[in-house]
């Protein structure tokens, strides 16, 4: 599962993602400096394996992890390929969720491609690219259709008027992700087409160190905006997140975040925002050899969370020895849950929990 950082050149899309991967992507004062998509694979910060580790003592641990992808900045005419258009278009499409960063703050030494600081601007000219692409591939599905329906293909008449809805939605100038879709429509009709506008969306405000405690007007204009859209959000100050990525020691860093009055670092929050709009939650397995967080896909069962471990132990699935981590957490052992009456044993109709710790039973 991908999330994919986007926006225009030079709204600090490759500094964040220096942070967030400990990785050094070229960052620069120009447009285009990513040209090549940057792949980082990212721990996702986990307080409950944490604690976990604390009480077993194993001898490895596992994190979960969410690879972020940096693409390329994108520019008006993008889905006509002006700039590096086609390429960044391409880049999101194997994406499974959008990092949207925005510019919210002045600064006359880094150059903006549109001359001038306006994020609901910039948000518009992206959003604006990726309705255009997916109003192009809609149109060309409605082709198809249309010479399916002249020669008898009845069958396609629900698609039809399913496909004519969502190309009137998209020219009224919003994404389909604000458009009411059915999961048997997305499933049959709009899953085999990769529609960008689909994508789930986490809006960056990447603001300026100075703002970090306090919102100016243009930070409040542009949160007044996106809250309509029912999107999350979250305000980073990509400069402050670079000063605590070149902090060697977790000690160095709390004491950083202590002084601006945080208490995470928004790389940290970002990443397991990203994990969130992924749809994924977290469940673990813990012994003495190994414990290790998974992720798995939200209302999971149980034999296909197993599945996520090994695809044996899905088609051999006996059963599931489930503890609450808040219950491990209070009882300190597996043993002492057990005494608790806290541990169950479910089947294959169980619903997976966010935080479960599992053992699986199943037939080799």
């Amino acid at each position: 599962m991908k999330a994919g950082i986007v926006g225009l050149p030079n709204v600090g899309k490759s500094t964040l993602f220096n942070c967030l991967t400990n990785s050094k992507a070229q960052s620069a004062n120009f447009p285009f400096c990513t040209i090549e998509p940057n792949v980082g694979v990212v721990n996702i910060p986990d307080t409950r394996l944490n604690r976990i580790v604390e009480l077993i003592e194993p001898e490895k641990v596992v994190p979960n992890t969410v690879d972020i992808v940096d693409i390329a900045g994108l520019v008006k005419g993008a889905s006509k390929g002006e700039g590096l258009g086609n390429q960044f278009l391409s880049n999101i499409r194997e994406t499974n969720a959008i990092i949207h960063v925005l510019r919210c703050y002045q600064n006359e030494n880094i150059t903006h491609v549109e001359g001038s600081v306006d994020p609901l601007r910039d948000k518009e000219i992206v959003d604006f690219e990726l309705q255009l692409k997916d109003l192009e591939s809609l149109e060309k599905r409605k082709e198809k259709i249309i010479k399916h329906l002249k020669i008898g293909g009845n069958e396609y008449k629900k698609e039809f008027v399913f496909v004519e809805q969502l190309i009137e939605h998209l020219k009224k100038g919003l994404s389909l992700r604000n458009f009411n879709i059915d999961s048997e429509s997305y499933e049959k009709y709009l899953k085999p087409l990769s529609l960008l506008t689909l994508k789930p969306v986490l809006y960056v405000c990447n603001i300026d160190e100075k703002l970090i405690n306090n919102n100016d007007q243009l930070l409040t204009n542009t949160l007044k905006h996106l809250e309509k859209e029912n999107s999350k959000i979250i305000i980073i100050a990509a400069k402050i997140e670079q000063e605590i990525n070149e902090l060697d020691s977790y000690d160095d860093r709390q004491v950083f975040l202590n002084d601006y009055g945080l208490k995470e670092s928004g790389t940290s929050l970002l990443i397991n925002e990203a994990h969130k709009l992924l749809n994924l939650s977290t469940f673990y397995t813990a012994g003495k050899k190994e414990v290790r967080a998974w992720t798995f896909i939200n209302g999971s069962k149980a034999p296909k969370v197993a599945g996520v471990i090994h695809s044996d132990f899905e088609k051999g699935f006996i059963k599931a020895e489930v503890m609450k981590f808040d219950d491990f957490d209070e009882h300190l052992s597996e043993a002492k849950v057990k005494e608790a009456g806290k541990l169950k044993t479910e089947g294959k109709d169980y619903t997976v929990c966010d935080g479960d710790i599992i053992h699986f039973r199943f037939n080799n």
